[in-house]
């Protein structure tokens, strides 16, 4: 939902108006819409994009050199109107003829259409280009009845490039066209947008599905299907869009938008799927661009767009372009598909262990680092729900994280044959490097600290044991300036380390020692209910946590009692 609104009659407006003013260096204002703050050489062609708001950056951030010279805006997803789109063409018009670039909407195709006759009256040569990539709203035999969607963003860029370089008029129609013919979009959607003020969404979409074909202004899609992993997004977005690819075509120009919701991050996580399929398929990507750039207000999903490039079209493509939307220079050489760039790291040397007891070790720190991982998997959620209440919600994944990393960290180094030692610095090193933030940093410090007082020559003893907790438990402590009280992990550190201090193991075994501390760790854990948070993020939601306990605390607690299993192996 759109909740910063204000008047809804002047949201559009408002946001045109603080859009001059913040790119006051690339644009300046006119009313309804912006021209460059630098027109163009006089004589050239005027390129002049537009319609309606609720996309940016489509359609004022595309005014720039190597990109419009101007832009016309209506109201949330409506055409501007006769009048603005004339005054601006007027205003922008450098004594070349204008070319006019928009979607295929009904309300774009008379307000511009229109606003063209009159302008080409006063003696102005004005043509008009429209975007029709939508393969979802038209079979492909009526390629004239489809939307204009995310492919505004290529066949502008390379209509722009055209224009600035000097192409007349007639050449500048001609390769905007084709631009235009050769680019094809599909999207789907997860959930729906709301126009500003209003109290519901325009449209949903039900909880785990994934609407496909929908339009950028919530026009009905084709179909609904449950939500899919992200290899088979990538799968069903590119068989879309790759149905109609011209045999010959073997370099595009690509495009993996966000329809406004959608964060980048997981734009990447589904440009990962699509690079193993343009590499599959043996195809070359030019100066591919992954972000939201044709959105509809806050609506949640994706598109995919491709043009195929001749070299005309590539040397438009890849030329410099300064705008609010894209800026960058002229793109040299072709993009390398991740399967073929090596990323440096440093080589991974395992000492391996030097008898067999030793070997037998590693393999003990091994399963228990598979015993941590399978704990922090089955109790993810539930920690994450924990730290959302005074946190930020990530305790149980970054413990999940951590341990699966530190998990296969350790089986490596276990069938490498390492020792004890060496299997669990590496396990630490994982932990510590997957699992990030304060949990990731105190738990790899945890576990370097116990593996100094390991070898790669011995077996595993209960002692060591012992004494290998109280280290890392001094670690955490020191690093962390945490005390019993503070709503931390040491709430539970604390007390689980104390039962073992005060262990005879002269009366009893190491298990039951093991036993009786995850005892105090669990009751540690459950009293700090009764604690405000005093460190980490929660610390600043004061008594937001009181109730509950502290997510740290509990994942210890948790982890040393899966690792209670492990204790009847130690002498």
């Amino acid at each position: 939902m759109v909740d910063i609104c204000g008047e809804e009659d002047d949201f559009a407006t408002h946001g045109l108006r603080a859009f001059n003013h913040i790119f006051q260096d690339i644009v300046r204002p006119v009313r309804s819409g912006a021209l460059r703050a630098q027109p163009g050489k006089e004589g050239k062609v005027t390129v002049l994009v537009g319609g309606g708001s609720g996309h940016y950056p489509t359609f004022c951030g595309f005014v720039g050199p190597g990109f419009a010279d101007a832009v016309v805006m209506g109201g949330i997803f409506a055409s501007p109107s006769i009048q603005a789109v004339a005054t601006i063409g007027r205003l922008a018009h450098r004594g070349g003829g204008i070319v006019m670039g928009f979607g295929n909407y009904a309300g774009d195709n008379l307000n511009f259409g229109i606003a063209a006759e009159r302008l080409r009256a006063e003696g102005i040569d004005t043509r008009i280009v429209v975007t029709t990539d939508d393969v979802a709203s038209a079979p492909s035999d009526t390629p004239e009845r489809r939307r204009g969607v995310a492919g505004d963003i290529i066949v502008f860029k390379i209509m722009g490039a055209a224009a600035d370089e000097g192409y007349d008029i007639d050449a500048v129609e001609a390769v905007s066209r084709k631009a235009n013919d050769h680019t094809r979009s599909f999207g789907i959607a997860f959930d729906g947008c709301a126009l500003p003020g209003a109290p519901e969404k325009i449209f949903t979409v039900a909880e785990g599905r994934m609407a496909l074909g929908l339009g950028i202004h919530g026009e009905p899609g084709i179909e609904e299907r449950d939500i899919a992993a992200p290899a088979e997004i990538a799968a069903e977005l590119y068989q879309r869009v790759m149905a109609e690819r011209p045999p010959e075509a073997r370099r595009l120009a690509v495009l993996l938008n966000g329809a406004g919701a959608t964060a980048t991050e997981e734009l990447f996580v589904l440009w990962n799927e699509l690079e193993v399929l343009f590499e599959r398929d043996g195809l070359t990507l030019v100066a591919p661009l992954v972000g939201s750039y044709a959105t509809s207000l806050d609506m949640y999903g994706c598109s995919l767009t491709i043009t195929w490039l001749d070299q005309e079209l590539e040397r438009f493509w890849r030329a410099p372009v300064n705008s609010p939307a894209l800026c960058r220079h002229a793109v040299e050489g072709d993009w390398v598909p991740a399967s073929r760039q090596s990323v440096a790291e440093l080589p991974v040397h395992y000492e391996r262990a030097e008898t067999a007891d030793a070997a037998r070790a590693g393999q003990c720190i091994a399963r228990a680092m598979a015993l941590l991982s399978r704990t922090m998997q089955e109790h993810e959620a539930m920690l994450g729900r924990i730290d959302a209440i005074a946190g930020d919600g990530d305790h149980g994944q970054g413990m999940a994280r951590g341990a699966r990393a530190a998990a296969r960290g350790a089986r490596r180094a276990a069938d490498e044959g390492a020792g004890a030692r060496t299997v669990m610095e590496a396990a630490a090193d994982a932990w510590g490097d997957r699992a990030g933030g304060t949990s990731g940093a105190l738990w790899g410090e945890a576990l370097f600290a116990f593996s100094t007082l390991l070898d790669d020559r011995s077996s595993l003893s209960a002692a060591t044991v012992r004494q290998g907790m109280i280290k890392a438990a001094r670690r955490v402590r020191q690093i962390g300036k945490a005390e019993p009280g503070d709503k931390t992990l040491v709430d539970a550190l604390a007390p689980f380390v104390s039962a073992l201090e005060e262990a005879r193991p002269e009366a009893e075994t190491i298990a039951a020692s093991w036993n009786k501390a995850v005892a105090r760790a669990h009751e540690g854990a459950e009293a700090t209910k009764a604690f405000a948070a005093r460190r980490g993020r929660a610390k600043t939601h004061g008594n937001h946590s009181l109730g509950h306990p502290d997510p740290g605390a509990l994942s210890f607690a948790l982890a040393m009692e899966a690792l209670a299993a492990l204790m009847d192996d130690l002498a």
